[in-house]
């Protein structure tokens, strides 16, 4: 697996990596990556919860409209209503994140 020397991960990376690993044509290996982001929109828009074993759940948690203050000038605006997708890991996640992790 190829990872860049910068902190994110980028879905190029995810593409390469597939082409790398499978040896598929890139552009099939880009199509593989929209499709799964595009389903896991989708399912998290119907099912407002995606679990994934060993890796984690995504939840669609509302967020109410609310009054918020500009910190540099004090001005009140109107925060809208929304939608906010969050993500909590799974054990098995943790466990191999932290594996070679020193105490």
């Amino acid at each position: 697996m190829v990872i860049n020397n910068r902190n994110n991960l980028k879905k190029k990376n995810i593409v390469n990596n597939i082409f790398l690993s499978i040896g598929i044509s890139s552009a099939y290996s880009n199509k593989i990556t929209n499709d799964i982001i595009n389903i896991l929109i989708l399912s998290l828009r119907q099912e407002k919860k995606i679990k994934i074993k060993n890796f984690g759940t995504f939840y669609l948690q509302e967020k109410k409209e609310r009054i918020g203050i500009n910190p540099k000038n004090k001005k009140k605006y109107e925060i809208k209503a929304r939608n906010v997708a969050t993500f909590k890991s799974a054990k098995g996640l943790n466990l191999s994140i932290n594996k070679n992790v020193k105490k």
